[in-house]
């Protein structure tokens, strides 16, 4: 049990201490705290949503198109979680007296998308059974830097609605492209589950497209640490 744990959480621990030590001004811990907190305690709520919506959308069990697979990936995964970080976000930062620069946005962002990332980890990992390793192991590189990457997305967007531009399109940003980089993504990872072949070129697919989203975000990290 304990290495299960172990393998669920380092991804999200390394990642963090990553992006914290990237930030010249670190924020004080209990706001760091609160922000991954807030991650974690949305992963009920997002779970009863996706579990309506999925009941709603497919009343005699999961998909078996691939448009089945993309409508399931955007209207029960991504639109959901992503909105429910972006709440918990503005929940953190809308009374918070140390978000006083651009990388900040970032670096709450990806406390509130680690602490989600890490309790859904753990439960995947902790149902995989004898295979549980491989599991931890395909999410440690994929899934979880995915979260972190679609977070830093977020955060970047909020800090240029928040301190540069005030326009509609910006605000928009903030929602539209963490939601299209994770719907991407789960879209590409669900494929296998109702076509083999589509499944196996879309794997394929799907690291290519998770390579160009990290060094998408690293960039993002990159533009705001060199101001």
């Amino acid at each position: 049990m304990y290495y299960m744990l172990a393998a669920a959480l380092l991804p999200a621990i390394l990642l963090f201490l990553y992006i914290w030590r990237k930030d010249a001004q670190p924020e004080p811990f209990k706001w760091l705290f609160r922000a991954l907190l807030a991650g974690v305690i949305i992963c009920v709520p997002v779970a009863l949503v996706e579990t309506l919506v999925m009941h709603y959308l497919f009343p005699s069990g999961g998909p078996t198109t691939l448009f089945g697979t993309t409508v399931e990936a955007f209207l029960v995964a991504a639109i959901p979680e992503e909105a429910a970080k972006l709440l918990a976000l503005w929940l953190i930062l809308r009374k918070n007296p140390y978000f006083d620069e651009h990388f900040d946005g970032i670096v709450y962002a990806v406390c509130v998308g680690l602490g989600f990332a890490a309790i859904e980890n753990v439960g995947y990992v902790l149902s995989g059974g004898e295979g549980w390793a491989t599991v931890a192991a395909m999410r440690a590189l994929l899934a979880v830097p995915g979260h972190y990457a679609f977070a830093i997305l977020m955060g970047y967007y909020y800090a240029v609605y928040h301190f540069v531009d005030h326009s509609k399109i910006a605000a928009a940003k903030v929602i539209l492209i963490p939601v299209l980089a994770h719907g991407v993504y789960d879209s590409l990872a669900m494929t296998g589950s109702v076509d083999p072949i589509a499944g196996g070129i879309c794997f394929f697919a799907l690291i290519y497209f998770c390579i160009k989203l990290q060094k998408a975000a690293q960039k993002k990290v990159n533009e705001l640490v060199s101001r």
